[in-house]
């Protein structure tokens, strides 16, 4: 009896496996947020004071660039490199750092630092991405790696792996040397991996911060000097930067209707106002896109030789199934007038017994115009357990146990 209703299960599977489990097409969900529908696209991008800028967004997609690829001093954004080199190389931010003399009296802007004096990694930091102090810079790299030198070339070999082919660091600070320099396009790259660290995002977007003065007996306050966060809508950072040599250089950040944009100008006299109209048009190219919520449900397979819970057989014409789900929100920038977005399902027919909650078993591709977006791992959400015929010894405890 027991062959005989696994011969039907089987059957009434292979009934269900002749239709297509794996589909795709254009019926999509895919719509902008309600506050980005609602921006007037702006045609034409802005006239900027920059001789170099660029304007990407959170993926690195460039929206608008300008001479983005010239080599050019960088001044104070060079911090941005200083911290990321600091947090990538995964140094104790509580770690007390002892003032040494070289970081005494740096040119340029400054927290005033005593020789000798005791200030964690993370009080440095704060003061070299909000005051910009290149003393403190100074004293984080002697702390890091021993000398400025050797420091600068942790930053360098940061850079080469990180694919930077026209970017070369001199000094933790920025001060002008003939061998310190950047694109706008590689600074916009390190400000995004900089602003995957949560300790740098707190930072750059903090407005004034305190810290100790000479061990206790007094108090400075850190002031950021990127005045866009107090008068731009969405600003969340990052970081500026000036030497006669290099003229005005900005790096920020920005975020609006769920979409986060960069932009870096280099050598721009009206550095504020240029940010502010870049964003402005920026922010009108494109909107933020749900392809999927978390738990989304994509398909319900069959499972051939499972077994119930209990790890008896199912009923006849009971088939068991798996829900397949994914376990992430995904999301993405793309162009207000992008093509439709398909999701194509790259799922088996029907999966084998034993089946085990959150194996991936598929995955859903979704393309727009005929590019790849993403490609979203898809899971089973439920156990199904192997059947197995029971053994003689079940079968006589079974026998007794039912004529009791």
């Amino acid at each position: 009896m027991c062959r005989f209703r696994r011969i039907l299960a089987v059957i009434t599977l292979a009934a269900l496996f002749a239709l297509p489990v794996t589909a795709s097409g254009p019926d999509m969900l895919l719509t902008a947020d309600a506050a980005a529908a609602s921006v007037e696209v702006q045609t034409a991008p802005p006239t900027v004071s920059a001789e170099s800028a660029i304007l990407t967004d959170d993926t690195g997609r460039v929206l608008w660039s300008k001479q983005a690829d010239v080599r050019m001093p960088m001044a104070s954004t060079t911090k941005i490199m200083t911290a990321l080199t600091v947090l990538s190389g995964g140094y104790d931010l509580e770690q007390a750092v002892a003032i040494p003399p070289e970081a005494v009296g740096v040119e340029g802007s400054s927290v005033y630092l005593y020789e000798g004096e005791t200030l964690t990694v993370r009080q440095l930091l704060d003061a070299v991405l909000m005051e910009s102090a290149n003393d403190a810079a100074t004293a984080l790299a002697i702390a890091c790696a021993g000398s400025l030198d050797q420091f600068s070339g942790q930053m360098n070999a940061l850079a080469a792996e990180m694919g930077l082919c026209n970017t070369h660091f001199s000094n933790p600070h920025g001060l002008d040397h003939e061998d310190h320099y950047t694109t706008a396009g590689e600074l916009a790259d390190i400000a995004r991996a900089a602003m995957a660290y949560d300790v740098f995002a707190e930072t750059v977007a903090t407005h004034k911060k305190e810290i100790p003065l000479k061990g206790g007996e007094g108090i400075r306050l850190l002031i950021n000097h990127n005045k866009l966060l107090r008068s731009l809508d969405g600003c969340i950072g990052i970081k500026t930067g000036f030497t006669k040599k290099s003229g005005r250089c900005l790096v920020s950040a920005c975020t609006r209707n769920g979409v986060t944009l960069y932009c870096v100008t280099l050598a721009a006299p009206d550095d504020w106002n240029d940010h502010r109209a870049l964003y402005d048009w920026g922010f009108s190219q494109v909107e933020h896109v749900t392809l999927t919520e978390v738990g989304e449900q994509y398909a319900v397979l069959p499972v051939v030789g499972g077994a119930l819970a209990d790890g008896g057989l199912p009923g006849d014409g009971v088939i068991l199934t798996v829900a397949v789900k994914n376990t992430d929100v995904v999301s993405m920038t793309l162009p207000h007038d992008h093509a439709d977005i398909q999701k194509e399902l790259r799922l088996p027919r029907f999966l084998y017994a034993p089946v085990t909650s959150g194996t991936q078993v598929g995955t859903a591709v979704y393309t727009c115009g005929g590019e790849l977006l993403c490609e979203v791992p898809l899971y089973a959400c439920e156990d199904v357990p192997l059947y197995r015929e029971p053994t003689l010894w079940e079968r006589i405890r079974g026998f007794f146990a039912g004529n009791r």
